[in-house]
């Protein structure tokens, strides 16, 4: 089974940047579509981002799009969320997840706090 570290998360002024990682460790980490998550106080996990095994499909949640990126590098077994003109709404805690294809996510991270402040 896949294992998961985030790291990468902190303290931030509206509209800085931070990139998180996500470093995978046991099973074949090619094989699994990794997926950016995150929960607000008080709110309901939401996605983020999503990316194929591939690296070659990212998806989006409408209220990331065009400031955050996702990406992988399977060589390095780590996938990053490159996050630029954040809001105070992105402050929460930031969770990966590993899917086997056609599996829900149920590989899971510890999660790292974001923080941005106004």
């Amino acid at each position: 089974q896949v294992q998961l570290v985030e790291s990468g998360g902190g303290l931030v002024q509206a509209g800085g940047s931070l990139r998180l990682s996500c470093a995978a460790s046991g099973g074949t980490f090619s094989n699994y579509r990794i997926g950016w998550f995150r929960r607000a106080p008080g709110s309901d996990r939401e996605s983020v981002a999503i990316i194929s095994q591939s690296g070659g499909t990212q998806d989006y949640a409408d209220s990331v799009k065009g400031r955050f990126t996702i990406y992988r590098d399977n060589a390095k077994n780590t996938v990053y969320l490159q996050m630029n003109i954040l809001k105070p709404e992105d402050t929460a805690v930031y969770y990966c997840a590993a899917a086997l294809y056609g599996y829900s996510f149920n590989f899971w991270g510890q999660g790292t706090q974001v923080t941005v402040s106004s």
